[in-house]
């Protein structure tokens, strides 16, 4: 007997034991059905779904919901005895939902989720900087990156030696609109212009008082170094009153400002001034008002004065701009907003920028890390070569015999030549697309990282439901969604609709339940517009004779005059106002431009309350015979099914 083999065995079920237990307790089962068990947290999921912001997890609450969960779970129960998870197109429905909802959960979870969350923290920090700033052509090459990183290598070299970022700054910067201030940028705030990036990215991890290392964005190379931090500003709204600096008399513009101030301290209407008195001729009609303004929109003295009022309605004392003197008039200030209300902005910009391409791309490569991914990429050069012109168009079509030689693998799946020219062959739009643009063995490489990326993804999605529990209770739910529908269809829906002696027999036993109210048999008369000179005599005769004698009056030579016959219930219809119901009550002409008529009706008998026949109340009926059928069928499956809940659990759920 190897003892030591079996105290290994012995060693690994405690463990296992062990985890089961923590698990349990931090998760514990609150109900079981026969073998199946519900833990807290799929009914936390759940409840907390359906309820929303009511899921106050009182009593009442609480247990009510428990009430139908169970019952739901019972008819999920049901399904899977009686084989229908096993029913291949429900399956084959519960696959593609799947691919579905795989294809963009994992982007968004891995990606869109994280950058989002990274950003909107950014976006509560403003960073203050410089930057010592290297153009680069559109495309450029490694040359040109090179040439521009020995520049900033001799710019850092100096600032080693003991220079100024401010006198590096203007000696090799590039960036004409900060060389001559050292460089200073000023504060900045997430998130940048496309293609930037890399630079936010930078920032935002330095330290006060920091150099960075060249950054590359779309512009060209940057050496930055980090000023200060402070919390955002947010936003604010504001109008001003301007008044222009004018070179012959530069002192005139600050003297208006100055008793433009007193006169608005005085009491006088900003926006009355403002039309009257400013200079920015944009502005100056809508009373001043500028609107919502955030950092970097003016100048920072503007920008300074108008975040310094301290409350809305306030205005500023005069400032001076480039432009002239200001008195600014905060309107109304709004912080940056809580997470949840800016996520949904955040996401769309984020979208758009380089930085959600460059994260799928890491995505990718870390999965191919975590995966061991291996490729032969020498088979693509030769199979590119023997393509023809036919290839980038819709005529195109994948060899017969594919190629079962491994073109890359990731972990234990091999994808072989074969899989990537069937690829191709469905992906006629992706080929069509690239004609003109590239060479054939350009475009079979530009396709092959699509199609390593569409593997990967695929790849890494079979393990959401173990590595994302909200995608699981996602896939749970749609899975009992499916099952819930046919089986009660199966056993409910359909038995109603054609069990049609069941449904005598309920409604025999519940007769009297189904009346209708006080009814009124109407005549409504149709008259063409063009006889609308004959509607008094129409009406006249409709008040003493019957339907049928009125048309043949007035129906003689052509037909002018339609009637038709309708019952309405007192109470349901709007036809007839409550005050108008008796008896040879007849209404005033109403025109009908659509129809091109004039009506009217006529009350031609009232009658009273009466019950309903099967014939005259059955959509009525059948719902509350499937009510009925579905009570009967959870009792039989209460009956069938053992359900046990743990009142312990229960108990601890309830917050009251």
């Amino acid at each position: 007997m190897n003892w030591r083999f079996l105290s290994i065995i012995g060693l690994g079920l405690f463990l296992l034991s062990q985890k089961t237990i923590v698990a349990q307790e931090t998760d514990p089962v609150l109900f079981t059905i026969g073998d199946t068990e519900v833990r807290v947290s799929e009914f936390n999921y759940i409840y907390a779904k359906t309820n929303g912001q009511n899921a106050n997890y009182s009593r009442a609450s609480v247990e009510e919901y428990l009430d139908l969960y169970v019952n739901f779970k019972l008819k999920v129960q049901e399904a899977k005895g009686l084989k229908i998870d096993t029913i291949p197109s429900l399956k084959e429905e519960l696959a593609g939902y799947r691919r579905q909802l795989a294809d963009s959960y994992l982007i968004n979870k891995e990606v869109l989720d994280k950058l989002t969350r990274e950003l909107y923290e950014r976006v509560k920090e403003e960073v203050e900087i410089s930057h010592i700033f290297v153009k680069l052509p559109a495309n450029p090459s490694n040359s040109d990156i090179e040439a521009a990183k020995a520049k900033l290598d001799m710019a850092m070299k100096d600032l080693k030696a003991g220079q100024s970022f401010e006198e590096a700054a203007r000696q090799y910067s590039e960036d004409n609109n900060t060389r001559e201030k050292g460089g200073k940028i000023g504060f900045i705030t997430a998130m940048l212009p496309r293609g930037f990036y890399p630079l936010e990215k930078t920032v935002y991890e330095m330290s006060v008082g920091e150099i960075s290392d060249p950054i590359q964005t779309s512009a060209g190379l940057h050496l930055v170094k980090v000023h200060s931090r402070r919390p955002a500003r947010g936003q604010v709204e504001v109008a001003h009153i301007l008044f222009r600096t004018n070179d012959d008399n530069p002192a005139e513009a600050k003297q208006k400002a100055k008793e433009a101030w007193v006169i608005l301290g005085n009491g006088a209407d900003f926006e009355g001034l403002a039309r009257g008195s400013s200079q920015d001729q944009r502005t100056a009609p809508n009373g001043g008002y500028i609107g919502f303004i955030g950092i970097n929109q003016f100048e920072s003295s503007f920008e300074d004065a108008a975040f310094g009022i301290p409350e809305d309605g306030g205005i500023s004392e005069p400032i001076q701009s480039s432009l002239g003197w200001h008195i600014i008039k905060r309107i109304s200030y709004k912080p940056i907003q809580p997470f949840a209300l800016e996520k949904s902005r955040l996401e769309t910009n984020i979208r758009k920028d380089t930085r959600f391409e460059e994260a799928q791309d890491a995505l990718i490569n870390q999965i191919k890390m975590d995966n061991n991914f291996s490729e032969d990429t020498t088979l693509l050069r030769p199979f590119a070569q023997n393509l023809d012109d036919a290839f980038l168009s819709f005529r195109w079509k994948a060899p017969v015999t594919p190629s079962k030689k491994t073109l890359f693998t990731l972990g234990d799946s091999p994808i072989t030549m074969g899989d990537f020219t069937t690829f191709l062959g469905q992906a006629s739009r992706q080929r069509i697309t690239l004609n003109g643009k590239v060479n054939n063995e350009e475009a079979v490489l530009l396709l092959y990282q699509e199609f390593v990326r569409n593997k990967c993804l695929a790849y890494e999605e079979r393990n959401l439901e173990q590595k994302y529990p909200d995608f699981k209770s996602l896939m749970r739910e749609y899975e009992e969604g499916i099952l819930l529908f046919e089986v009660t269809k199966m056993t409910i829906w359909d038995k109603a609709a054609q069990d049609t002696l069941g449904l005598r027999n309920f409604y025999d036993a519940i007769r009297g339940k189904y009346r209708w109210g006080q009814r009124a048999v109407t005549s409504i008369y149709h008259l063409d517009e063009a006889h609308k000179d004959k509607i008094r005599e129409v009406m006249l005769a409709a008040g003493s004779k019957t339907p049928d004698e009125v048309l043949a009056q007035f129906n003689q030579d052509a037909i002018v005059l339609n009637v038709e016959e309708k019952t309405v219930e007192k109470g349901i219809s709007n036809l007839i106002p409550s005050e108008n119901w008796k008896t040879g009550f007849m209404s005033q002409p109403i025109s009908d431009k659509k129809r091109g008529t004039l009506s009217f009706y006529k009350i031609e008998n009232i009658l009273p309350p009466t019950e309903k026949e099967l014939s005259e109340s059955k959509g009525y009926v059948i719902a509350d015979y499937q009510d009925h059928l579905e009570d009967l069928w959870v009792e039989s499956l209460k009956e069938k099914y053992e359900v046990s809940i743990d009142e312990k659990v229960l108990e601890n759920l309830i917050k009251e």
